[in-house]
């Protein structure tokens, strides 16, 4: 059977991609691999014994467009977070914590103050956030719209100096100038680290910063009703409704291509034609379905870990844990940890205290659990370790996954007043191994490969940073250029340039 596009993976982008061209009268087919749409971003019953449905993977929502959702028509509910984070400190044998609200308030000042008596710290954190949030609204615009040159896109939004530090040099430069506070520090760095195994002073820490704080103009990471599964059976509903066929089970073998149109061979024998072939899969996936040598990438460096507790943890600070767990928990995330836990892991050793951030989704939204586990008490904790690279797990995953929590869980109970363990009801760890076997991201990189700046080089001449060196394949995955995260970016691209390509 032929048809105008065939995706390959079903996952949010390949979804948004294929509604979107649906709705411009192509006809679309999905080849998801799996027995579910979803990939990365789909909610399970993690630990069967309990009724409590966890976004495995992915677990917030912030480069997701309101223009793609209103585009598509998409009808699910984002909660905003109250606090944006916590990170818990001893100094002087007292135990205290840096509290900032996603809108800072007398408390948030207050907490900069006790870490700072001086009060440099949060004026130079409220000039470099307002900074940052202006060069955010003005480039978040340019993210659904062909690729800008780095001297175009530089001259439109016209902020020399912030482009000079987000774009040009090394962030863990820009942060050790401005700010004085090693855990201050620390704070800011972790926006650059989470899903890229760099050390601060490396450029790539640039570019995960930057896609962690303009998404949709504002940098805010939402929590999507009923978990993430909400958001992909949303998109399913609206990619349906709009003609588009969805076939589950569906894992295509190869992919060539001719003059006129392509060819996707399926696993079972199968085998359709399209006009134009849009790849949801990483493009390491698509290089060995096209039988080219795959491009070489930057490894995963995120260990995830979901628990089940039984109540929150009580915090020696004194801190109410139902505001401490309620944004970004950091723990040993100091810039000189995060910087020493790298070049640890570098040397081929897993850290010994593990830089973590964690989450309490169901103080969000307690609608993941059932009715009988709220009443009882209990919390979800969603966990991801920094730099622990697929390398360290290759030897022996098991023992590796088994270092890797007990530093984890050390990290955490230093600040606690008794040890994690006494009040998990279940738990699962998943290392950069087990998040490519699964959900096929190579090596566990959760940006499918290294990310790249949202603007084309000055001699490069590409139009939306989805193009392959084939004319009729593209990418609509988060390894296309303005990939990674939740956006649903690169499916809006693929499906403009397809239609472009076709008009």
């Amino acid at each position: 059977m032929h048809y105008d596009v065939a995706i390959i993976g079903g996952g949010h982008n390949g979804l948004v991609a294929a509604t979107y061209l649906a709705k411009a009268g192509k006809s679309v087919v999905i080849l998801e691999a799996n027995a579910e749409v979803g990939g990365a971003t789909t909610s399970v019953r993690a630990f069967p014994e309990y009724d409590a449905m966890l976004s495995r993977y992915s677990y917030l929502i912030s480069l997701l467009p309101d223009q793609i959702v209103s585009d598509l028509g998409l009808n699910f509910e984002r909660i905003s977070r109250t606090v944006s984070s916590y990170t818990p400190y001893s100094r002087g044998g007292k135990d205290s914590g840096l509290y900032v609200a996603r809108q800072w308030d007398k408390a948030t000042e207050d907490s900069f103050n006790e870490l700072d008596p001086t009060g440099a710290e949060w004026v130079a954190w409220q000039d470099f956030y307002n900074e940052i949030a202006e060069f955010a609204l003005k480039i978040a615009p340019s993210m659904l719209h062909p690729l800008k040159s780095r001297s175009e896109l530089k001259a439109e939004i016209d902020m020399p100096q912030v482009w000079d530090y987000l774009m040009e040099r090394p962030i863990g430069e820009v942060i050790q100038a401005r700010f004085k506070d090693d855990v201050v520090r620390g704070v800011i760095l972790t926006d650059a680290l989470i899903g890229t195994f760099a050390s601060a002073y490396e450029m790539q820490a640039n570019i995960c910063f930057l896609y962690h704080l303009i998404g949709n103009g504002t940098g805010e990471w939402k929590v999507p009703r009923g978990g993430m599964g909400a958001l992909v059976k949303e998109l399913v509903r609206v990619a349906t409704a709009a003609g588009v066929e969805i076939r589950v089970n569906s894992r295509v073998s190869s992919v060539t291509t001719t003059a006129d149109k392509a060819t996707l061979s399926l696993e079972d024998g199968t085998t359709i034609t399209s006009s134009y072939v849009l790849s949801n899969a990483a493009p390491q996936v698509l290089a060995q379905l096209r039988g080219k040598t795959p491009p070489i990438s930057l490894e995963g460096s995120q260990m995830k870990i979901n628990i089940l507790l039984k109540s929150l943890p009580k915090l020696k600070s004194g801190m109410d844990p139902r505001l401490a767990f309620a944004g970004t928990f950091h723990a040993h995330e100091s810039f000189a940890e995060c910087e020493s836990s790298y070049l640890d892991a570098k040397a081929g050793n897993v850290p010994g205290m593990l830089p973590i951030e964690m989450y309490c989704h169901t103080l969000t939204d307690p609608s993941i659990l059932s009715v009988e586990l709220q009443e009882q008490g209990y919390q979800t904790l969603t966990l991801f370790g920094l730099h622990t690279p697929a390398a360290l797990f290759d030897a022996d995953n098991e023992a590796a996954k088994a270092a890797a929590l007990t530093a984890a869980l050390a990290s955490i109970n230093q600040y606690l007043v008794e040890p994690i363990e006494n009040i998990i009801a279940a738990i699962e760890i998943k290392s950069p191994l087990d998040i490519e076997s699964e959900v096929g991201l190579p090596r566990g990189n959760i940006f499918h490969k290294d990310l790249s700046f949202p603007f084309r080089e000055d001699n490069q001449h590409i139009r939306w940073g989805v193009e392959t060196d084939d004319a009729r394949i593209f990418i609509c995955g988060a390894g296309a250029i303005r990939g990674g995260g939740v956006s649903g970016i690169p499916g809006h691209n693929a499906a403009m340039a397809v239609l472009e390509a076709s008009a």
